[in-house]
């Protein structure tokens, strides 16, 4: 049984959950639930843990994160069979988020917001200290449960913050087992992880002592969790859907860019909020692209990602994999299914990698976010229109654009509007860089200093000398 951890303890929850293995469509595992009243013991917990591991020096907070990074590298091998089995993705892939969730542990663990001295010209000392906020919500979503959520835990910790996590009811597992590693560590009420069905969300994004809430998942939700938060003025940080559109230039390579293209859209089975999620080519490089990207997704091998050669896993839940069949009878109706079009005929939640040329703008499947393994392609004929149509998004996450000149491609990325874009690569986030969305796609950075900021009050001392 996983457990809850609530003020350094483990335990029960107020009921029990099952946990799915997407592959299967079959309960594999059963996890605790919290109710109101263990929400509160959480929140309650984190507010009294907050004063003394505020006042921690940071060498010592910083101690005591990197044995916790130990801890979870001496399982590392556990966590990722664990989060393949509830998530889905492939293995390889699933270690090498459990080797990006020790890199964001360690790299915040090391970064100080030291105490700064921004004047002192004899007639005054003016001088900035950052100071942490106190207990934060950290509100995860299930494409990446660990990833996503150390790019909370990692900066709020090391800022001196104390945590309530709530990962996603589907893939709470490896966030329990991230806990139970963390409860022989961390002091009592540092970090507190609770499980429910989304039903514990509102109290959690609205309690008056909680000062800021992180936030990854759907924009429809995010704008719930802003109202929730408006009554007490919380910080947050809104880190929200996207449609980024993949910009091929008509100096660009096929050869060279489809495989990078579709694996922009393919990797985690298309689960990914930057994933590639639209393509516009021109009209010369049209049909070798979509010839291209259709031969991939026909060689693409789709199965249990606990299978060794797997390279494109379920999709995670029943309710998204239902939502997906309705983009594609979209795409059956409105363009050209040249490859893929089905869900495979098998248990579990698979959907053949599917392309799609030949379809309108105002489609379902290039207006909104499919979050799955189905891309539409889309032609024109200038590349001014191409930026436009690109452009015209409620979204505003990311995108790549792909080229044989890269410093003419620059001069293109500036008229994109989105947070991030990548030129001839994709998913690039080192974590030292923030990155964050523009639009209907959240507010504030995560990552980089300017993520750990984020978890911090910036103060000004300003004396007369």
């Amino acid at each position: 049984m996983y457990r809850l951890l609530i003020d350094g303890t483990l335990v029960e929850g107020a009921s029990t959950m099952d946990v799915v293995n997407p592959a299967t469509g079959a309960t594999f595992a059963t996890c605790a639930r919290a109710d109101a009243s263990q929400l509160e013991s959480a929140v309650a917990a984190a507010k009294r843990a907050f004063p003394a591991w505020s006042a921690t020096l940071f060498s010592e907070r910083r101690a005591l994160l990197e044995r916790w990074a130990d801890a979870i590298e001496a399982r590392k091998g556990e966590f990722a069979r664990l989060l393949t089995q509830e998530q889905g993705k492939p293995l390889p892939q699933a270690a090498y988020e459990m080797e990006g969730t020790l890199g964001l542990l360690r790299t915040f663990a090391a970064m100080e917001l030291e105490t700064e001295v921004l004047r002192d010209d004899g007639v005054s000392r003016i001088i900035r200290q950052w100071t942490p906020l106190g207990v934060v919500a950290a509100i995860t979503p299930w494409n990446f449960p660990m990833l996503l959520l150390m790019m909370k835990l990692a900066p709020g910790l090391s800022a001196g913050n104390t945590m309530v996590a709530k990962p996603a009811p589907t893939t709470p597992l490896t966030t329990l087992l991230l806990g139970e590693v963390a409860s022989g560590i961390l002091p009592a009420g540092v970090l507190n992880i609770i499980v429910d069905q989304n039903d514990l969300g509102p109290l959690l994004t609205s309690h008056p002592d909680v000062a800021k809430v992180s936030f990854t998942g759907s924009t429809g939700t995010g704008k719930r969790v802003m109202q929730a938060a408006a009554d007490t003025l919380k910080r947050i940080t809104l880190e929200l859907g996207g449609n980024d559109a993949a910009l091929v230039l008509d100096d660009a390579d096929v050869d060279v860019v489809a495989p990078a293209i579709f694996q922009a859209a393919t990797l985690n089975a298309g689960q990914v909020c930057l994933a590639a999620k639209r393509v516009y080519a021109p009209q010369a490089l049209y049909e070798p692209l979509c010839a291209a990207l259709a031969k991939l997704a026909n060689e693409a091998v789709v199965d249990d990602g606990e299978k060794q050669g797997a390279q494109i896993g379920p999709i995670q839940n029943r309710a998204q994999f239902d939502k997906l069949k309705e983009f594609l009878a979209d795409a059956h109706a409105n363009g050209s299914v040249i490859a893929g079009g089905a869900p495979l005929d098998r248990e579990g939640f698979f959907i053949a990698p599917t392309i799609v040329k030949d379809i309108p703008d105002d489609a379902r499947l290039v207006r909104e976010e499919q979050f799955g393994p189905i891309l539409p392609i889309l032609a024109y004929d200038d590349l001014d229109d191409a930026i436009a149509r690109a452009n015209d998004s409620e979204y505003g996450l990311g995108g790549t654009i792909w080229t044989s000149n890269p410093e003419r491609a620059i001069d293109v990325a500036m008229r994109i509007d989105s947070g991030t874009i990548w030129i001839n690569k994709h998913l690039d986030l080192p974590f030292d860089i923030p990155f964050g969305g523009a639009k209907q796609s959240g507010f504030g950075a995560e990552m980089g200093r300017e993520g750990l900021e984020e978890f911090t009050q910036s103060k000004i001392v300003n004396v007369a000398l």
